[in-house]
Protein backbone atom coordinates (compact mmCIF):
# COMPACT_ATOMS: atom_id res chain seq x y z
CA UNK A 1 0.00 0.00 0.00
CA UNK A 2 1.44 3.40 -0.86
CA UNK A 3 0.98 6.33 1.85
CA UNK A 4 0.86 9.39 0.04
CA UNK A 5 0.95 13.16 0.62
CA UNK A 6 -2.01 14.17 2.73
CA UNK A 7 -1.27 11.00 5.63
CA UNK A 8 2.56 11.95 5.81
CA UNK A 9 1.48 15.99 5.63
CA UNK A 10 -1.22 14.96 8.52
CA UNK A 11 1.59 12.70 10.33
CA UNK A 12 4.34 15.90 10.64
CA UNK A 13 2.71 18.79 10.25
CA UNK A 14 2.52 20.66 14.21
CA UNK A 15 0.35 23.74 12.68
CA UNK A 16 -3.08 24.27 14.28
CA UNK A 17 -6.49 22.64 14.00
CA UNK A 18 -7.62 19.51 12.57
CA UNK A 19 -4.25 18.32 11.56
CA UNK A 20 -2.37 19.05 14.84
CA UNK A 21 -5.14 17.43 16.68
CA UNK A 22 -5.11 14.38 15.09
CA UNK A 23 -1.75 14.33 14.10
CA UNK A 24 -0.68 11.34 16.71
CA UNK A 25 -3.58 9.11 15.49
CA UNK A 26 -1.61 10.23 12.02
CA UNK A 27 1.45 9.45 13.06
CA UNK A 28 1.13 5.66 14.52
CA UNK A 29 -0.47 5.25 10.60
CA UNK A 30 2.57 6.56 9.35
CA UNK A 31 5.06 4.44 11.55
CA UNK A 32 3.40 1.26 10.34
CA UNK A 33 3.48 2.83 6.32
CA UNK A 34 7.52 3.10 7.32
CA UNK A 35 7.59 -1.00 7.19
CA UNK A 36 5.97 -0.92 3.76
CA UNK A 37 8.47 -1.66 0.37
CA UNK A 38 8.69 1.70 -0.80
CA UNK A 39 9.67 0.69 -4.24
CA UNK A 40 5.97 -0.22 -5.48
CA UNK A 41 5.06 3.36 -4.07
CA UNK A 42 2.73 5.59 -6.34
CA UNK A 43 2.87 2.99 -9.22
CA UNK A 44 -0.53 1.81 -8.64
CA UNK A 45 -1.57 5.80 -9.14
CA UNK A 46 -3.47 5.94 -12.50
CA UNK A 47 -3.42 8.87 -15.58
CA UNK A 48 -7.30 9.49 -14.80
CA UNK A 49 -6.35 9.63 -10.65
CA UNK A 50 -3.82 12.04 -10.86
CA UNK A 51 -6.35 13.79 -13.10
CA UNK A 52 -8.52 13.59 -11.23
CA UNK A 53 -7.17 14.70 -7.77
CA UNK A 54 -5.70 17.62 -10.02
CA UNK A 55 -9.16 19.22 -11.01
CA UNK A 56 -11.02 18.41 -8.19
CA UNK A 57 -10.67 20.83 -4.33
CA UNK A 58 -11.92 17.73 -2.41
CA UNK A 59 -11.68 14.30 -3.82
CA UNK A 60 -12.85 11.64 -1.96
CA UNK A 61 -9.42 10.04 0.24
CA UNK A 62 -7.31 7.40 -1.31
CA UNK A 63 -6.77 3.89 -0.15
CA UNK A 64 -3.87 5.57 1.57
CA UNK A 65 -5.04 8.36 2.80
CA UNK A 66 -5.57 8.58 6.90
CA UNK A 67 -9.57 8.06 6.40
CA UNK A 68 -8.94 4.83 5.00
CA UNK A 69 -6.24 3.79 7.54
CA UNK A 70 -8.82 5.08 10.36
CA UNK A 71 -12.01 3.48 8.39
CA UNK A 72 -10.00 0.09 8.04
CA UNK A 73 -9.26 -0.04 11.70
CA UNK A 74 -11.97 0.45 13.09
CA UNK A 75 -14.84 -0.91 10.66
CA UNK A 76 -13.81 -4.70 11.67
CA UNK A 77 -15.50 -3.92 14.71
CA UNK A 78 -18.66 -1.80 14.04
CA UNK A 79 -22.09 -4.06 12.77
CA UNK A 80 -22.42 -2.60 9.40
CA UNK A 81 -25.59 -1.10 9.13
CA UNK A 82 -24.22 1.55 7.05
CA UNK A 83 -22.96 2.25 3.93
CA UNK A 84 -20.47 5.16 4.21
CA UNK A 85 -18.61 7.49 1.85
CA UNK A 86 -14.58 7.33 2.58
CA UNK A 87 -14.48 10.87 4.17
CA UNK A 88 -14.30 10.89 8.15
CA UNK A 89 -15.06 14.15 9.82
CA UNK A 90 -13.58 15.25 12.90
CA UNK A 91 -14.59 19.15 13.09
CA UNK A 92 -17.27 21.05 12.50
CA UNK A 93 -18.22 25.17 13.01
CA UNK A 94 -21.29 26.83 11.61
CA UNK A 95 -22.04 25.66 8.40
CA UNK A 96 -19.07 23.64 7.43
CA UNK A 97 -17.14 20.55 8.25
CA UNK A 98 -13.80 19.01 8.04
CA UNK A 99 -12.46 15.81 7.58
CA UNK A 100 -9.23 14.05 8.95
CA UNK A 101 -7.41 14.72 5.91
CA UNK A 102 -8.11 18.45 6.35
CA UNK A 103 -10.44 18.80 3.63
CA UNK A 104 -13.50 21.66 4.01
CA UNK A 105 -17.08 20.76 3.44
CA UNK A 106 -20.15 22.81 3.09
CA UNK A 107 -22.42 21.12 4.65
CA UNK A 108 -26.17 21.05 3.34
CA UNK A 109 -27.06 17.76 5.48
CA UNK A 110 -27.03 19.36 9.44
CA UNK A 111 -26.84 15.89 10.01
CA UNK A 112 -30.12 14.95 8.56
CA UNK A 113 -31.93 18.19 9.94
CA UNK A 114 -30.03 17.74 13.27
CA UNK A 115 -27.76 20.61 13.95
CA UNK A 116 -30.31 23.55 13.08
CA UNK A 117 -27.96 26.35 15.27
CA UNK A 118 -25.22 24.70 13.20
CA UNK A 119 -21.77 22.39 13.78
CA UNK A 120 -20.50 23.27 17.85
CA UNK A 121 -22.70 26.51 18.66
CA UNK A 122 -20.34 28.10 20.99
CA UNK A 123 -23.54 28.42 23.71
CA UNK A 124 -24.42 25.05 23.25
CA UNK A 125 -20.59 23.74 23.44
CA UNK A 126 -20.26 25.81 26.97
CA UNK A 127 -23.16 24.50 28.44
CA UNK A 128 -22.22 21.02 27.44
CA UNK A 129 -19.55 21.48 29.93
CA UNK A 130 -20.64 23.57 32.33
CA UNK A 131 -23.69 20.92 33.37
CA UNK A 132 -20.86 18.13 32.80
CA UNK A 133 -19.47 19.48 35.66
CA UNK A 134 -22.96 19.91 37.65
CA UNK A 135 -24.99 16.83 37.17
CA UNK A 136 -25.07 14.14 33.75
CA UNK A 137 -27.61 11.73 35.13
CA UNK A 138 -29.64 10.95 38.56
CA UNK A 139 -32.18 8.77 36.69
CA UNK A 140 -36.00 9.21 36.48
CA UNK A 141 -36.33 8.00 40.25
CA UNK A 142 -36.01 11.34 41.20
CA UNK A 143 -36.54 15.14 40.14
CA UNK A 144 -34.13 17.25 38.58
CA UNK A 145 -34.34 20.54 37.32
CA UNK A 146 -34.45 20.49 33.74
CA UNK A 147 -36.51 17.61 32.75
CA UNK A 148 -39.56 19.69 33.70
CA UNK A 149 -38.27 22.75 32.56
CA UNK A 150 -37.85 21.89 29.47
CA UNK A 151 -41.37 20.00 29.45
CA UNK A 152 -42.78 23.57 30.63
CA UNK A 153 -40.98 25.07 27.73
CA UNK A 154 -41.93 23.09 25.01
CA UNK A 155 -45.59 23.60 26.15
CA UNK A 156 -45.59 26.95 26.05
CA UNK A 157 -43.97 27.91 23.27
CA UNK A 158 -46.33 25.72 21.28
CA UNK A 159 -48.87 27.12 22.49
CA UNK A 160 -47.46 30.38 21.64
CA UNK A 161 -46.69 29.25 18.25
CA UNK A 162 -50.26 28.75 16.98
CA UNK A 163 -49.55 25.23 16.90
CA UNK A 164 -51.32 22.19 18.87
CA UNK A 165 -53.30 24.50 20.85
CA UNK A 166 -54.16 21.91 23.73
CA UNK A 167 -50.48 20.90 24.19
CA UNK A 168 -50.38 20.34 28.60
CA UNK A 169 -47.00 17.90 29.24
CA UNK A 170 -44.31 16.32 27.69
CA UNK A 171 -42.79 12.54 27.93
CA UNK A 172 -38.75 13.36 26.93
CA UNK A 173 -36.42 10.25 25.85
CA UNK A 174 -33.73 10.01 23.80
CA UNK A 175 -34.76 9.83 20.10
CA UNK A 176 -36.91 10.27 17.34
CA UNK A 177 -38.30 6.20 16.92
CA UNK A 178 -38.67 6.14 20.87
CA UNK A 179 -40.89 9.70 20.81
CA UNK A 180 -42.74 7.33 18.47
CA UNK A 181 -42.82 4.54 19.85
CA UNK A 182 -44.57 6.32 23.29
CA UNK A 183 -46.93 7.87 20.88
CA UNK A 184 -47.96 4.41 19.87
CA UNK A 185 -48.18 3.18 23.16
CA UNK A 186 -50.15 5.71 24.29
CA UNK A 187 -52.32 5.80 21.42
CA UNK A 188 -52.94 1.90 22.18
CA UNK A 189 -53.74 2.93 25.71
CA UNK A 190 -56.11 5.29 24.66
CA UNK A 191 -58.12 2.64 22.72
CA UNK A 192 -58.07 0.58 25.71
CA UNK A 193 -59.40 3.09 27.72
CA UNK A 194 -61.91 4.23 25.45
CA UNK A 195 -62.78 0.88 24.38
CA UNK A 196 -62.33 -1.76 27.46
CA UNK A 197 -63.26 -4.70 25.01
CA UNK A 198 -59.79 -4.58 23.19
CA UNK A 199 -61.17 -3.80 19.88
CA UNK A 200 -59.76 -0.66 19.25
CA UNK A 201 -55.77 -1.31 18.45
CA UNK A 202 -55.81 -0.50 14.88
CA UNK A 203 -53.27 2.19 14.01
CA UNK A 204 -53.13 4.17 10.67
CA UNK A 205 -49.50 5.47 8.93
CA UNK A 206 -49.04 5.91 5.30
CA UNK A 207 -46.80 5.35 2.42
CA UNK A 208 -43.48 6.55 2.07
CA UNK A 209 -43.40 7.43 5.74
CA UNK A 210 -40.53 7.23 7.99
CA UNK A 211 -41.00 7.04 11.54
CA UNK A 212 -37.95 4.62 12.96
CA UNK A 213 -36.21 1.76 13.10
CA UNK A 214 -37.59 0.01 16.69
CA UNK A 215 -40.74 -2.67 16.31
CA UNK A 216 -43.11 -0.24 16.80
CA UNK A 217 -42.10 2.99 14.68
CA UNK A 218 -40.87 0.39 12.27
CA UNK A 219 -44.22 -1.30 12.12
CA UNK A 220 -45.52 2.21 10.93
CA UNK A 221 -43.24 2.76 7.97
CA UNK A 222 -44.51 1.05 5.28
CA UNK A 223 -41.18 0.39 2.89
CA UNK A 224 -40.32 -3.61 2.18
CA UNK A 225 -36.87 -2.66 2.26
CA UNK A 226 -36.98 -1.52 6.23
CA UNK A 227 -39.85 -4.18 7.21
CA UNK A 228 -38.78 -7.70 5.24
CA UNK A 229 -36.11 -8.35 7.07
CA UNK A 230 -37.43 -8.53 10.37
CA UNK A 231 -40.91 -9.40 9.84
CA UNK A 232 -43.82 -10.26 10.91
CA UNK A 233 -44.78 -6.51 11.78
CA UNK A 234 -46.47 -5.13 15.38
CA UNK A 235 -50.19 -6.22 14.73
CA UNK A 236 -52.92 -3.96 13.87
CA UNK A 237 -51.21 -1.28 11.12
CA UNK A 238 -52.87 -0.49 8.06
CA UNK A 239 -51.65 1.75 5.84
CA UNK A 240 -52.75 4.45 3.55
CA UNK A 241 -52.29 6.80 0.49
CA UNK A 242 -50.79 9.73 1.17
CA UNK A 243 -52.84 13.29 0.48
CA UNK A 244 -55.62 10.92 -0.62
CA UNK A 245 -58.24 13.05 0.78
CA UNK A 246 -61.30 10.99 -0.32
CA UNK A 247 -59.91 7.38 0.99
CA UNK A 248 -59.59 8.53 4.72
CA UNK A 249 -63.34 7.90 6.09
CA UNK A 250 -63.14 4.41 5.25
CA UNK A 251 -59.66 4.03 6.55
CA UNK A 252 -59.62 4.96 9.81
CA UNK A 253 -62.15 3.50 11.14
CA UNK A 254 -64.22 2.59 14.75
CA UNK A 255 -61.16 0.27 15.38
CA UNK A 256 -58.50 2.79 14.59
CA UNK A 257 -56.86 4.39 18.16
CA UNK A 258 -54.35 6.22 16.31
CA UNK A 259 -53.02 8.08 12.99
CA UNK A 260 -49.75 9.19 12.48
CA UNK A 261 -48.66 11.30 9.83
CA UNK A 262 -45.78 13.45 9.30
CA UNK A 263 -47.11 17.45 7.92
CA UNK A 264 -44.03 16.56 5.26
CA UNK A 265 -42.42 13.83 4.62
CA UNK A 266 -38.64 14.01 5.00
CA UNK A 267 -37.04 10.39 4.06
CA UNK A 268 -40.46 10.00 1.71
CA UNK A 269 -39.05 12.36 -0.61
CA UNK A 270 -40.20 15.79 1.35
CA UNK A 271 -43.70 15.08 0.06
CA UNK A 272 -46.01 18.22 1.80
CA UNK A 273 -49.17 16.97 3.10
CA UNK A 274 -52.30 19.35 2.14
CA UNK A 275 -54.08 21.45 4.27
CA UNK A 276 -57.27 19.64 3.13
CA UNK A 277 -55.79 15.86 4.15
CA UNK A 278 -54.59 17.08 7.76
CA UNK A 279 -57.86 18.67 7.79
CA UNK A 280 -60.15 15.41 7.07
CA UNK A 281 -57.86 13.83 9.59
CA UNK A 282 -58.37 15.50 12.70
CA UNK A 283 -61.94 15.74 11.80
CA UNK A 284 -62.23 12.03 10.94
CA UNK A 285 -59.81 11.22 14.42
CA UNK A 286 -62.56 13.03 16.20
CA UNK A 287 -65.38 11.16 14.91
CA UNK A 288 -64.29 7.65 15.80
CA UNK A 289 -62.28 9.17 18.89
CA UNK A 290 -58.90 7.83 17.21
CA UNK A 291 -55.61 10.06 18.44
CA UNK A 292 -54.03 12.45 15.86
CA UNK A 293 -50.27 11.70 16.00
CA UNK A 294 -47.66 14.36 13.62
CA UNK A 295 -44.66 13.06 13.51
CA UNK A 296 -42.17 16.44 13.60
CA UNK A 297 -39.03 14.77 14.32
CA UNK A 298 -37.65 16.14 10.94
CA UNK A 299 -39.66 19.15 9.75
CA UNK A 300 -40.62 20.63 13.45
CA UNK A 301 -38.71 22.96 15.09
CA UNK A 302 -39.08 25.91 12.76
CA UNK A 303 -37.42 24.03 10.31
CA UNK A 304 -40.26 25.06 8.28
CA UNK A 305 -40.25 28.59 9.41
CA UNK A 306 -42.73 28.05 12.23
CA UNK A 307 -42.00 26.47 15.35
CA UNK A 308 -44.62 23.37 14.01
CA UNK A 309 -44.82 22.69 10.76
CA UNK A 310 -48.76 21.82 11.30
CA UNK A 311 -49.13 25.62 13.00
CA UNK A 312 -50.63 27.06 9.84
CA UNK A 313 -53.77 24.61 10.64
CA UNK A 314 -56.67 25.21 12.11
CA UNK A 315 -57.45 23.65 15.40
CA UNK A 316 -59.48 20.96 13.90
CA UNK A 317 -56.44 19.91 12.35
CA UNK A 318 -54.22 19.78 15.01
CA UNK A 319 -52.49 16.72 16.75
CA UNK A 320 -53.42 15.07 20.09
CA UNK A 321 -49.40 13.95 20.23
CA UNK A 322 -46.77 15.45 18.54
CA UNK A 323 -43.65 14.05 18.23
CA UNK A 324 -39.90 16.25 18.24
CA UNK A 325 -36.06 15.30 18.41
CA UNK A 326 -33.20 15.84 16.15
CA UNK A 327 -33.09 19.74 15.93
CA UNK A 328 -34.04 19.42 19.87
CA UNK A 329 -30.34 18.30 20.83
CA UNK A 330 -28.57 19.72 17.86
CA UNK A 331 -26.85 16.49 17.92
CA UNK A 332 -26.84 15.62 21.47
CA UNK A 333 -29.53 12.47 21.72
CA UNK A 334 -32.78 13.69 22.94
CA UNK A 335 -36.43 13.11 21.92
CA UNK A 336 -39.58 14.63 23.42
CA UNK A 337 -43.34 13.34 23.01
CA UNK A 338 -46.17 16.18 23.55
CA UNK A 339 -49.28 14.95 24.51
CA UNK A 340 -52.73 17.28 25.65
CA UNK A 341 -55.14 16.02 27.98
CA UNK A 342 -57.05 13.71 26.69
CA UNK A 343 -54.36 11.55 26.09
CA UNK A 344 -52.29 12.57 29.40
CA UNK A 345 -55.19 11.60 31.54
CA UNK A 346 -54.89 8.06 30.39
CA UNK A 347 -51.33 7.78 30.93
CA UNK A 348 -50.74 6.28 34.21
CA UNK A 349 -47.35 5.75 36.56
CA UNK A 350 -45.48 2.65 35.00
CA UNK A 351 -47.36 2.54 31.60
CA UNK A 352 -43.89 3.96 30.29
CA UNK A 353 -40.51 4.76 31.28
CA UNK A 354 -36.62 5.61 30.31
CA UNK A 355 -33.58 4.97 32.39
CA UNK A 356 -31.49 8.02 30.02
CA UNK A 357 -34.34 9.71 28.49
CA UNK A 358 -34.90 13.61 30.43
CA UNK A 359 -31.61 13.82 31.87
CA UNK A 360 -30.48 16.85 33.32
CA UNK A 361 -27.57 17.39 30.37
CA UNK A 362 -29.70 16.94 27.21
CA UNK A 363 -32.49 18.55 28.82
CA UNK A 364 -30.62 21.98 29.60
CA UNK A 365 -29.42 21.63 26.48
CA UNK A 366 -32.52 21.58 24.63
CA UNK A 367 -34.17 24.04 26.86
CA UNK A 368 -31.24 26.22 25.29
CA UNK A 369 -32.45 25.32 21.76
CA UNK A 370 -35.82 25.48 22.14
CA UNK A 371 -35.34 28.82 23.02
CA UNK A 372 -32.94 29.67 20.15
CA UNK A 373 -35.14 27.98 17.66
CA UNK A 374 -38.69 30.13 18.79
CA UNK A 375 -37.07 33.01 18.29
CA UNK A 376 -39.67 34.77 15.62
CA UNK A 377 -36.57 36.69 13.90
CA UNK A 378 -34.89 33.27 13.11
CA UNK A 379 -38.36 32.09 12.07
CA UNK A 380 -38.04 34.85 9.89
CA UNK A 381 -34.83 34.30 8.39
CA UNK A 382 -35.56 31.54 7.57
CA UNK A 383 -38.42 31.57 5.01
CA UNK A 384 -36.08 34.41 3.84
CA UNK A 385 -33.71 31.86 2.88
CA UNK A 386 -36.35 29.62 1.23
CA UNK A 387 -36.53 31.95 -0.69
CA UNK A 388 -32.44 32.08 -2.15
CA UNK A 389 -32.72 28.68 -2.02
CA UNK A 390 -35.78 28.51 -4.52
CA UNK A 391 -34.77 30.74 -7.34
CA UNK A 392 -31.23 28.91 -7.10
CA UNK A 393 -33.07 25.81 -7.76
CA UNK A 394 -35.23 26.96 -10.62
CA UNK A 395 -32.66 28.15 -12.29
CA UNK A 396 -31.11 25.14 -12.23
CA UNK A 397 -34.32 23.88 -13.61
CA UNK A 398 -34.22 26.19 -16.33
CA UNK A 399 -31.28 25.17 -17.54
CA UNK A 400 -31.33 21.41 -17.03
CA UNK A 401 -35.30 20.66 -17.56
CA UNK A 402 -34.49 17.12 -18.58
CA UNK A 403 -32.84 16.51 -15.03
CA UNK A 404 -34.68 18.56 -12.67
CA UNK A 405 -38.56 17.99 -12.73
CA UNK A 406 -40.19 19.72 -9.43
CA UNK A 407 -38.83 21.82 -6.35
CA UNK A 408 -40.68 21.03 -3.23
CA UNK A 409 -41.16 21.45 0.43
CA UNK A 410 -41.38 24.55 2.59
CA UNK A 411 -38.29 26.51 4.48
CA UNK A 412 -35.73 25.19 4.74
CA UNK A 413 -36.33 21.49 4.22
CA UNK A 414 -36.65 21.12 0.46
CA UNK A 415 -36.49 18.44 -2.18
CA UNK A 416 -35.46 18.47 -5.99
CA UNK A 417 -37.00 15.78 -7.95
CA UNK A 418 -34.97 14.57 -10.63
CA UNK A 419 -35.57 12.14 -13.30
CA UNK A 420 -32.83 9.64 -12.64
CA UNK A 421 -30.46 8.59 -9.43
CA UNK A 422 -28.69 11.20 -7.93
CA UNK A 423 -26.16 9.61 -6.33
CA UNK A 424 -23.21 10.78 -9.35
CA UNK A 425 -24.67 14.05 -8.21
CA UNK A 426 -24.40 13.50 -4.72
CA UNK A 427 -20.50 12.23 -4.95
CA UNK A 428 -19.81 15.17 -7.21
CA UNK A 429 -20.47 17.70 -5.05
CA UNK A 430 -19.03 16.07 -1.97
CA UNK A 431 -15.81 15.75 -4.38
CA UNK A 432 -15.91 19.82 -4.67
CA UNK A 433 -16.96 20.19 -1.08
CA UNK A 434 -20.96 20.22 -0.46
CA UNK A 435 -22.66 17.82 1.51
CA UNK A 436 -26.19 16.70 -0.31
CA UNK A 437 -27.93 13.65 0.70
CA UNK A 438 -30.72 11.72 -1.00
CA UNK A 439 -34.34 11.01 -0.14
CA UNK A 440 -37.15 9.09 -1.80
CA UNK A 441 -37.04 8.23 -5.20
CA UNK A 442 -34.32 10.30 -7.37
CA UNK A 443 -34.60 12.95 -5.23
CA UNK A 444 -32.18 15.46 -3.67
CA UNK A 445 -33.10 16.82 0.27
CA UNK A 446 -31.25 20.00 1.52
CA UNK A 447 -31.73 20.39 4.92
CA UNK A 448 -29.25 22.76 6.05
CA UNK A 449 -28.67 24.47 9.14
CA UNK A 450 -31.37 27.23 9.89
CA UNK A 451 -28.59 29.66 10.80
CA UNK A 452 -27.03 29.23 7.24
CA UNK A 453 -26.00 32.56 5.42
CA UNK A 454 -27.53 33.99 2.15
CA UNK A 455 -23.40 33.68 1.03
CA UNK A 456 -23.56 30.14 2.21
CA UNK A 457 -26.77 29.43 0.12
CA UNK A 458 -25.17 30.98 -2.94
CA UNK A 459 -21.92 28.95 -2.25
CA UNK A 460 -22.82 26.07 -2.23
CA UNK A 461 -26.06 26.82 -4.98
CA UNK A 462 -22.34 27.11 -7.37
CA UNK A 463 -20.96 23.96 -5.94
CA UNK A 464 -24.34 21.88 -6.58
CA UNK A 465 -24.15 23.35 -10.49
CA UNK A 466 -21.17 22.49 -11.12
CA UNK A 467 -21.75 18.97 -9.79
CA UNK A 468 -24.98 19.15 -12.28
CA UNK A 469 -22.57 19.52 -14.88
CA UNK A 470 -19.93 17.02 -14.12
CA UNK A 471 -22.30 14.37 -14.49
CA UNK A 472 -23.82 15.82 -17.77
CA UNK A 473 -20.47 15.43 -19.20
Amino acid sequence: MAFRAPLARLAVQSGKGVVAQYAPMASRFYSQAAAVPTSNIGTDISKDDIKKQASLPNPDPDADSASAALVNEHAPYMVATYARPPPVFVKGEGSYIWDIDNRKYLDFTAGIAVNALGHCDPEFSNLIAQQAKTLVHASNLYYNPWTGALSKLLVEKTLESGGMHDASSVFICNSGSEANEAAIKFARKVGKVVDPSGDKYELVSFHNAFHGRTMGSLSATPNPKYQKPFSPMVPGFNYGTYNDVEAVKDLVTEKTCGVIVEPIQGEGGVQVASDEFLIALGKRCREVGAVLIYDEIQCGLSRTGLLWAHGRLPKEAHPDILTTAKALGNGFPIGATIVNNHVAEKIKVGDHGTTFGGNPLACRLAHYIVSRLADPALQRDVVAKNGVFVQGFKQLQAKYPDLVKEVRGRGLILGLQLTEDPAPIVTAARERGLLIITAGTNTLRFVPSLTISDAEIQEGLEILEKAIQATRA
